[in-house]
């Protein structure tokens, strides 16, 4: 058209310009594209690092962040309580050790319900006896906890005569 004199040179650099225009345009629009393709990612990575999971099932019995609080790696964020199996921490004197062998039978019973006796059975015993003290630390395992037991709960032990 422009060899024809169909279109004056001034229309064609009006044409020429706009397509100059154009297809800097469109480059402006795909490198804007691509940034936010990466910042895209890089949200998604942060979200990724975000994510906090326990290694274990349980209930946060505690919680030592709040939100919008900064934390760094290390930092104790919740307090988390394992509810399954229920097991009973408890210290006996050196003496008693050798009435508390693996496997014994314990009976359970706590202040809050007097009369739900819950049997246990010795799962642990410390092969070091604490010098400050001279106790043992056992560790009980219940075998059918009450439903109405909660993990943190205090209770009273006794070698069950089984």
């Amino acid at each position: 058209m422009r060899s024809e004199k169909i279109l004056s040179e001034e229309d064609w650099e009006h044409v020429r310009y706009k397509l100059t225009e154009t297809v800097a345009q469109v480059a402006r629009y795909k490198a804007d594209g691509l940034a936010s393709e990466s910042e895209l990612h890089a949200a998604d990575f942060e979200l990724g690092q975000s994510r906090i999971t326990a290694p274990f099932d349980g209930v946060v019995g505690r919680r030592s962040a709040h939100q919008a609080q900064e934390v760094k790696k290390g930092d104790a964020l919740f307090w988390i309580t394992a509810q399954a199996p229920l097991r009973i921490l408890f210290t006996v004197p050196e003496s008693a050790m050798a009435f508390s062998p693996r496997g014994a039978k314990l009976e359970l019973i706590t202040a809050d319900y007097p009369h739900l006796k819950q049997p246990a059975t010795v799962f642990r015993v410390s092969p070091v006896v604490d010098p400050a003290s001279g106790s043992i630390e056992v560790i009980g395992s219940l075998d059918r906890p009450s439903p109405l037991l909660k993990p943190g709960m205090s209770m009273q032990v006794k070698l069950s005569a089984r």
